[in-house]
């Protein structure tokens, strides 16, 4: 008698525990009711399509809708990581344009934003 009456107070026990939940965290709202944020970049980024070491210069390929003007400066940044910066000085051809490493390094692939 003893055992039976523990298990039917142990079983209600563990259904009332799981009955109040809801599944959210008090004072957090849930992920339904939260809205999502998206602001776009403000400017295009480009690719690092070519390096010339001994010139310290590089080629960016951009896309054709938006060409960095000639002396803009531009951050190269390798997985997130700002790794050089460079200046624009052309010429351009089609949608590359030439510019030369003031700073830091530069790998092909690397991004190219503005600052």
């Amino acid at each position: 008698m003893r055992v039976w009456l523990s298990v039917l107070l142990l079983g209600a026990l563990t259904l009332a525990g799981c009955a109040g939940k809801t599944g959210t965290v008090p004072g957090k709202a849930s992920p339904a009711s939260q809205k999502l944020i998206v602001t776009p970049e403000a400017g295009a980024t480009g690719t690092v399509v070519l390096v010339n070491p001994a010139a310290r210069c590089v080629v960016l390929n951009f896309p054709l809708s938006w060409m960095p003007a000639l002396e803009q400066r531009l951050s190269l940044y390798r997985r997130g990581l700002k790794v050089g910066e460079v200046q624009v000085t052309g010429p351009q051809r089609e949608d590359n344009i030439v510019a030369d490493l003031i700073a830091g390094e530069a790998q092909v692939g690397d991004e190219a934003r503005a600052q």
